[in-house]
């Protein structure tokens, strides 16, 4: 017998111990592997989905109040391609990002009016959501203004010194990054 608060000497283990330990190790080792293969495989997707379907910014001014604020951040559709006036749309003019609201499609014949109106194809619009008149910018546009195809004319909310097709000229479809499908407000964050 070995003295009270001794031990006996480890005796050796048993090879199927052994192998049990070693199976163990290897198992944590594959887990944690596997653990970072996943991990790196749902981040290429979501590059991929926020590269190519998808798009997030800022909204970049208060051009779109009072609706949307400047910081609020935007999520847009980038595969649409189904443009209907009332849609807002992220907007790439000369390397800067803007965001408006369709207002007139290919097709249409837009005026800016002197009285401050909308007027597309002959019929003056009522915008009841719209808070702003809408006067014509001294900027080169000339009214009335008739679309080709491939055309859209695109208006900021905030219609008193917002940046938009009065300001930069009807907008090619090409131009356009996508359709916004979801607001974040920024003091939600």
């Amino acid at each position: 017998m070995w003295p009270v608060g001794k031990h006996s000497p480890q005796s050796p283990q048993a090879p199927l111990d052994i192998i049990r330990q070693r199976r163990r190790r290897l198992l944590d080792k594959a887990s944690i592997v596997g653990f970072f293969s996943r991990l790196a495989l749902l981040l290429v997707m979501v590059a991929v989905v926020f590269g190519l379907v998808f798009g997030v910014m800022p909204a970049p001014n208060d051009d779109m109040s009072p609706r949307i604020s400047a910081g609020d951040l935007l999520l847009y559709y980038r595969l649409a391609d189904d443009w209907v006036s009332g849609d807002v749309v992220v907007v790439e003019q000369e390397e800067h990002r803007y965001v408006g609201r369709i207002v007139a499609r290919g097709g249409d014949t837009v005026e800016v009016t002197q009285q401050a109106t909308l007027v597309v194809n002959g019929s003056t619009v009522i915008e009841s959501d719209i808070y702003y008149s809408t006067p014509p910018y001294e900027s080169g546009v000339t009214y009335p203004l008739t679309l080709a195809s491939d055309e859209l004319f695109v208006l900021c909310d905030f219609r008193e010194g917002g940046k938009d097709s009065r300001y930069y000229g009807p907008v090619n479809t090409g131009d356009i990054l996508g359709k916004v499908i979801t607001v974040v407000r920024r003091s939600g964050l």
